[in-house]
């Protein structure tokens, strides 16, 4: 996808001249990292009484006690293999591979978004209809123009399709329900992509490694913080 410095920049979203596509995901990445991790209350399947505490009842990995340390999957996922080739192209219009790091459907992101949109809860349910309306209309979409579905363009073309339809506030009216789509897939992507180890790579994260040894802050950063 091009980079599209004709739109203004805002304290909301810098410019494209600062940042480039990957380095502005990654930032979105790096500032979803910081928010608080919902409590398995908070994704209470939707048959759930609202506000009723979750028993814990049931063997380990069930959603009334799932087992955080060994996860597994226990609901089928939906998307049909022709969807997933079409959001692996877009996935991959999104964060292509570069001189770093890998492409995302290299990581896996189209089986992540697969996963996250098939699960039994209404936010799911709703997701699911959405991401499945946003690929039939990238498949016609290009299909009226190119002759081909998405998948099968090359990214040039994809790339004049995504320009349509990356940025919200200037789509046509025509592209606004794809544009809305068009969010959802880039914060699901960005979230896939930076939480694997490719990913954190390009962020530069260094978390969750053991030291040897930890000597503390240097010296001058604790004389410039008065506190030596």
């Amino acid at each position: 996808m091009t980079e599209r410095s004709d739109v203004p920049a805002s304290p909301e979203r810098p410019s494209d001249r600062e940042l480039s596509r990957r380095r502005w995901l990654a930032a979105m990445a790096a500032a979803g990292a910081a928010l608080p991790v919902l409590s398995s209350a908070a994704c209470k399947p939707s048959d759930q009484t609202a506000g009723a505490p979750t028993p814990a009842t049931g063997p380990r990995g069930t959603p009334s006690d799932p087992d955080l340390i060994h996860p597994r999957i226990w609901w089928d996922k939906q998307l049909t293999r022709a969807e997933l080739g079409t959001l692996a192209a877009l996935t991959d219009t999104i964060i292509p591979e570069d001189e770093t790091s890998p492409s995302a459907s290299a990581v896996g992101v189209p089986d992540y978004i697969d996963e996250w949109a098939s699960a039994p809860y209404d936010w799911a349910r709703e997701g699911i209809v959405k991401i499945r309306k946003g690929l039939t209309w990238l498949d016609e979409e290009s299909g009226r123009r190119f002759g081909k579905p998405f998948a099968e363009i090359d990214q040039s073309e994809r790339n004049l399709i995504a320009d349509d339809i990356c940025y919200l506030p200037r789509a046509r009216p025509e592209h606004q329900e794809a544009a809305r789509f068009f969010d959802m897939i880039r914060d699901l992507t960005a979230t896939g992509f930076y939480t694997t180890e490719a990913g954190m790579r390009d962020l530069g994260y260094v978390g969750n490694v053991p030291l040897d040894r930890f000597d503390g802050p240097p010296r001058e950063v604790l004389e410039r913080l008065g506190l030596v």
